[in-house]
């Protein structure tokens, strides 16, 4: 018995066609793959665009946080600056009330000088 009889004959026809089956999967894969990149660089994109919103908001809230913060400063100014008005404020009437303080006295030791005056010239006149 020879090698030949052993082996099965070669058929070209089934040959072709188990290539051409062979290329048409290898095509669908490919094409699987390309859809599947495809589909990829829009999730991607997606992403990509939802960064930069994300971006652009942390912008506008770094941007409104620097905002409110020299607010805040300004107020804590201008609280100071009050502040520091109802201090002198404080002090000129303090200094006021020194000042009329000291007046009475001067109007009551008249009053007492001129009460004196009066007495001696009571005494004068009997």
């Amino acid at each position: 018995m020879s090698n030949d009889q052993n082996r099965p004959e070669r058929n070209p026809q089934a040959e072709i066609g188990q290539e051409a089956k062979t290329a048409e999967s290898g095509r669908n894969e490919a094409e699987r793959f390309r859809r599947l990149a495809e589909e990829a660089r829009e999730v991607r994109d997606q992403h990509r665009e939802a960064l930069e919103s994300v971006r652009q908001e942390q912008e506008r809230l770094r941007d409104a946080s620097e905002k409110a913060r020299n607010a805040a400063e300004e107020a804590r100014a201008a609280a100071d600056a009050a502040r520091h008005a109802a201090m002198d404020a404080v002090h000129a009437t303090a200094e006021t009330l020194q000042t009329t303080l000291e007046n009475m006295k001067v109007v009551e030791e008249m009053r007492r000088t001129l009460r004196e005056i009066r007495d001696l010239h009571k005494l004068d006149v009997h």
